[in-house]
């Protein structure tokens, strides 16, 4: 298999960075050195691992990306930027017929979603790319498709720590609660107390140092209405390397989607992606 190029959208930030570094150590890919960037940035360029990428403002890529296109045809974008983001990037990607992966949460979700739809290319959108919680998440909707109601007057409490850096509300996080409130919680997104302080995250949650700046801890807690049971899902991961595999995953489905010429559908989540895996 030829080497897949692909753009990753976000540098500098951490995220971003971590994929591009993955993207450069994995032989399936060769790493586009552009990357585009939010309009605040004042570099031009920065270093990963001793590659120069060129960091594309709003205001520039328009008059970068058919000659980007053209250096590096059938190239996929990895989208790690920002929530205010999102849904102009999607238009941007739909706009030049490129494949992506959105790996960045927030946003008008529907408006994405519509947009994948009503373009010519594949994606893969999802609110988490780690593989692992992806299938805890598909476990806890399937629980709740099957036993609708189960926890029924139980009262749910929720929530979730990241980096101090990350301005909405995780997309996990939204997701799980949905299911649990088809499993019979009463619940408003509303109400997830979400953690961005580091002296609660390191004294109070005990997250190891070295991780404040890139974490996500969950934890649902069930309660019933007399105190009798509880039931806790935890899921903490530390770092961020744990959603490069689940990401790089997707950029494959999408490669094979685009080599069978299969376009029937347009837009994926990550299940699809573990589905196709099997």
């Amino acid at each position: 298999m030829n080497c897949i190029p692909v753009m990753i959208s976000g540098l500098p930030g951490n995220v971003a960075r971590i994929m591009a570094s993955a993207a450069l150590k994995d032989g399936r890919f060769s790493l586009v050195p552009f990357s585009l960037t939010g309009e605040e940035i004042t570099q031009d360029r920065v270093s990963v691992d001793q590659t120069e990428v060129t960091l594309l403002k709003p205001s520039e890529r328009e008059d970068k990306i058919n000659e980007i296109l053209e250096a590096y045809p059938g190239c996929i974008c990895v989208d790690y930027t920002h929530p205010t983001a999102v849904n102009d990037n999607a238009k941007f990607y739909v706009r030049y017929k490129i494949p992506f992966v959105m790996g960045t949460t927030g946003g008008d979700r529907q408006d994405l979603e519509q947009t994948v739809s009503n373009g010519s290319m594949p994606a893969v959108i999802a609110p988490n790319m780690a593989k692992q919680i992806v299938g805890l998440q598909a476990m806890i909707e399937y629980g709740a498709n099957t036993f609708p109601g189960l926890f029924k007057g139980f009262t749910l409490q929720v929530t979730e720590s990241h980096q101090q850096g990350k301005a909405d509300t995780s997309g996990t996080a939204k997701a799980l609660v949905a299911s649990f409130n088809q499993l019979g919680a009463d619940f408003k997104i509303s109400d997830i107390e979400k953690i961005r302080d580091p002296k609660i995250q390191q004294g109070t949650l005990g997250v190891p140092e070295e991780f404040i700046d890139g974490h996500g801890w969950h934890t649902y807690t069930l309660t019933a209405p007399d105190g009798s049971a509880l039931f806790e899902l935890k899921h903490n991961i530390n770092g961020r390397q744990i959603y490069a595999s689940g990401t790089f995953d997707a950029v494959v489905f999408l490669q094979h989607r685009i080599d069978t010429n299969d376009f029937d559908q347009k837009l994926f989540t990550m299940i699809d992606v573990l589905t196709a895996g099997k």
